[in-house]
């Protein structure tokens, strides 16, 4: 059967959600700078409320991610951190400065290239938006932006206690709680750690958790109502990430033969604080917030143990970050009496500032000395956004950012570099209500900065690459297929990315036969991203609920040289699926036990932009029984039920085996979890 034929009849099959389609249509969206519901956004964008995140069985952001389409991540460390929106999206990070090409939110903390701080707890929804949002985000947003959205303070949202306890070892905790301390007071508190052992056994070792997880986080959340004009909410994160990271393996399996395991490390400390003032012209809004951020990532390069083989070599590479960022937002959001044109044009006006030091240790074997780098991203802009009302079914979107960039570097192998950038964005966005059904037409361009190659092997041609702009052009429906029983959202879009920047790498062979590893950013003359998303709810019968999701991507670069000297005329992006699918099921047996099924598809696609490595087209079923008691839930699930063996990271065109003398090149893959099996018991009060 071919892949269309295949994802027909998938999509043929019923899918579903766990509340009301109209509910679910009535999901409003925290992501913009006004209230807006689902339904009535006019761009393209996935909500994940908080019981389907629960009825995924994750406990971080890449266990959710299929369940959105083109959307993609890789991995490359104990989680996948880095996330892909229809093909644009970074695939790793080791000495080299990256600027994200995804904004990552959490609340109001801007996390974007620290996405293993995707811990869910606590969460209401999570939000995908697709498409440059330049406008609302900014230069992290060229791609699209991932938000997870926390339950407020006070006694609306659920107190809960959950436990969950699978296979390998694995358990979760969870607290949440909040109330009132006053009629003018709120708060909420919530803590979470997860620990599992890992599908990994390294037999050298005798161990079955050197790629463990051991993640722990916790935040407290307060607002006031301080006069009858200012409201203020303050909030505190706090991450304690100490997993393991020992993946990779000589003969692609789950047996590791290192003598020194990896780690994959993440302490953060981040503090936000927000004023609201409403005057009769409308809401003045502050935002400050401050991260620091302490992380570790390293891995036993040579995968093996000393005495493994004659030719054999002993390698460990080790990276050791400290970032700081601070960000304040000044907006002003008008009021209906302030509108302009007669009431008929509502606006929004802002300034915003993000700084970064970012501080790099490296200690690797074959290095002569440590690596150390100093990196300073800082970026100011400013925005506006009107809506204008042109007739009672017509209105009019348009936004403006104009962002200046600047960046410095220094290293102590002697490069350093700065640079400027002023870069515009912006959307025009048309409007049309017809009937039930909501019409969108749009046009929008993000942007993402310049940067620069600090390996001092990177010819001085390649020092530095531009800053890289996408123009994307979108029609889309939201409403009724057939009869209310059945919702859609549907997008086309097509993409045009000037000065793509492509991650490559250049394989330089030591005088001992290793291969040693030189990452570098280039621009490619254009690419091209086109295609179609569609999400369907239906309520098929009064116990029986479906959702599904399909997207279509078409995602090319021209005109690029890599770093080996091939000329490129013409390549598919790396991490862009040609089909990805969800399909969710939801059934009422009795009326306190629920069965659920969740079916993932994602089509092969390349690893990466530097060699040919893909990952084969997978299908993951995941299926669970809840049991439904007053205040108690029980639920038996297991995901990855098939046992398929997947892939979520993957390299090739070097070979790291001395068993072949290093002779020929080999794929490597890094293997997604096998079949998990536990129980989650929750209590709410």
């Amino acid at each position: 059967m071919n892949k269309p034929v295949l994802l027909f009849s998938l999509f043929s099959l019923p899918v579903l959600a766990q509340t009301d389609v109209a509910d679910i249509e009535r999901i409003n969206v925290t992501g913009d700078y006004r209230k807006v519901s689902l339904d009535q956004l006019a761009s393209s964008a996935t909500i994940l409320d908080a019981t389907r995140l629960a009825s995924r069985q994750t406990s971080h952001i890449d266990g959710l991610l299929n369940a959105a389409p083109n959307v993609n991540f890789a991995s490359g460390a104990s989680r996948g951190r880095f996330i892909q929106i229809r093909g644009i999206g970074e695939r790793s990070q080791f000495s080299e400065p990256v600027n994200p090409s995804v904004s990552f939110l959490v609340d109001e903390f801007d996390f974007s290239g620290l996405a293993a701080s995707g811990l869910l707890f606590d969460t209401q929804q999570v939000e995908v938006f697709r498409g440059p949002q330049a406008t609302l985000f900014g230069t992290g947003a060229l791609a699209g932006a991932v938000k997870l959205q926390s339950h407020q303070p006070g006694s609306d949202a659920p107190s809960l206690m959950e436990v969950r306890v699978a296979n390998k070892d694995s358990y979760r905790l969870q607290l949440a709680h909040g109330d009132e301390l006053t009629p003018d007071t709120a708060y909420r508190a919530a803590v979470v750690h997860n620990s599992s052992d890992g599908f990994v056994e390294n037999t050298f070792l005798n161990k079955d958790n050197t790629n463990n997880l051991n993640e722990s986080a916790a935040r407290l959340g307060l607002v006031s109502q301080l006069d009858d004009i200012t409201r203020i909410s303050l909030n505190y994160r706090f991450y304690d990430i100490d997993n393991g990271y020992d993946t990779f393996s000589l003969d692609n399996d789950r047996f590791s033969r290192a003598d020194d395991p990896g780690f994959d490390e993440h302490q953060t400390h981040a503090f936000s604080a927000r004023s609201t003032m409403t005057f009769a012209a409308g809401d003045l809004d502050f935002i400050a917030t401050h991260a620091s951020h302490n992380i570790a990532y390293g891995y036993d390069e040579d995968w093996t143990f000393m005495g493994f083989h004659p030719w054999g070599y002993t390698s460990f590479d080790a990276y050791f970050r400290e970032i700081d960022t601070q960000t304040a937002e000044l907006r002003f959001t008008s009021s209906p009496a302030s509108a302009l044109l007669g009431g008929a044009m509502s606006w929004v006006v802002g300034a915003h500032y993000k700084g970064s030091e970012e501080d790099l240790l490296r200690e690797y074997t074959y290095a002569d000395a440590d690596f150390i780098s100093e990196y300073k991203p800082v970026t100011t802009s400013v925005y506006t956004q009107t809506e204008t009302v042109l007739s009672d079914a017509l209105s009019l979107t348009l936004g403006l950012r104009v962002e200046n960039f600047d960046f410095s570097y220094a290293d102590s192998d002697g490069s350093v570099g700065s640079e400027t950038t002023t870069m515009v964005g912006g959307k025009v966005a048309l409007q049309y209500i017809a009937g039930e059904h909501f019409w969108y037409g749009s046009i929008s361009r993000g942007y993402k900065g310049a940067g620069i190659n600090p390996d001092q092997r990177v010819s001085e041609e390649k020092r530095f690459f531009d800053a890289e702009y996408n123009w994307n052009y979108e029609v889309g429906v939201k409403g009724p297929l057939l009869n209310t029983d059945i919702m859609m959202r549907a997008a086309v879009f097509h993409m045009r990315r000037d000065n793509t920047q492509v991650n490559d790498f250049d394989v330089r062979i030591r005088e001992d036969g290793t291969p040693e590893f030189i990452d570098i950013i280039d621009n490619a003359d254009l690419g091209t991203n086109q295609g179609a998303e569609l999400e369907l709810s239906w309520q098929v019968t009064p116990s029986w609920q479906l959702q599904t999701s399909m997207g279509y991507l078409d995602a090319t670069f021209e005109g690029y040289t890599t770093a080996d000297g091939t000329q490129v005329d013409k390549q598919r992006q790396a991490q862009a699926p040609e089909f990805t699918a969800n399909i969710f099921s939801e059934v009422a047996i009795f009326s306190d036990t629920l069965w659920r099924l969740d079916i993932d598809f994602k089509d092969e696609y390349r690893f990466s932009d530097g060699h040919d490595v893909t990952a084969p087209a997978t299908t993951l079923v995941n299926t669970e029984l809840v049991l439904l008691r007053d205040d108690w839930t029980t639920t038996f699930w297991v995901q990855n039920l098939f046992k398929k063996t997947y892939y979520v990271r993957g390299f090739g065109g070097f070979s790291n085996d001395p068993r072949d003398l290093y002779a020929f090149d080999e794929p490597y893959y890094q293997l997604g979890d096998g079949r998990q099996y536990g129980i989650t018991v929750q209590y709410t009060f």
